[in-house]
Order: structure tokens, then sequence, then C-alpha cells
């Protein structure tokens, strides 16, 4: 897995950016739980497609970040996360253990 370290708030006017012609993926990882250790070694077993960008939060290390992305993006946070971002906007977002490669394929259309 080719993640993207998201370290900063001003990453997030890239992803808005970047999703215009492809879609990004934000993935919230906490490191102190083992649901979140779990979702994130199935996603890293997958095959990662080519044509989205897989940004990675540590939440814990970066809480300010993970605030602002559920301001933004208008969403609950949750710890793991995953949100799909499209055309500037999240248009899909899921946590725990319903987070899987197949569902991400399917709501980024890139199956």
């Amino acid at each position: 897995m080719n993640w993207i370290k998201l370290q900063s708030e001003n990453q997030l006017d890239e992803i808005r950016e970047k999703s215009t012609t492809r879609p990004q993926l934000i993935f919230k990882h906490s490191t102190r739980c083992s649901t979140s250790a779990l979702v994130k070694s199935r996603l890293e077993r997958s095959a990662q497609p080519g044509d989205i960008d897989f940004y990675y939060l540590d939440l814990i290390n970066y809480r300010p970040v993970s605030n602002k992305i559920a301001d933004s993006f208008s969403v609950h946070h949750q710890s793991p996360q995953i949100l799909i971002i499209r055309n500037g906007e999240c248009v899909y977002d899921e946590s725990h253990l319903g987070i899987s490669m197949d569902e991400i394929l399917e709501q980024s259309g890139q199956n």
C-alpha cells in the first residue's frame, strides 16, 4: 500500500483539488485500537487500485487534522474510518469492520 501521510490541515485543500480528477481516500487510523489495526492490515493485503490516492492519518498524533476533516467534509468522527472524496465532497464514509477494498472500489466508481 502506498500511503500518503496526512499530517496537516493544508493537505485537505490539496485533497479537494485532486479529487476533481480522481478519487481521494482518507483512512483515519488509531494506533491504539485493535479494530483499526485489523482494518489497516486488511487494506494493506488488498490490491491497491492505481487510480485512487490513499491518505493515511494517524489520528492520535494529528487529532486537529482529524477534527478538521470532520468539519470540512460534514462527517461524524469515527475510528477507524474511511472517506472517499470526489469533486471536493465526501461521497462515502464507512467505519470499523464495514471498511473493505471491494466497497471502496464500488463507492469510488472504480469498479
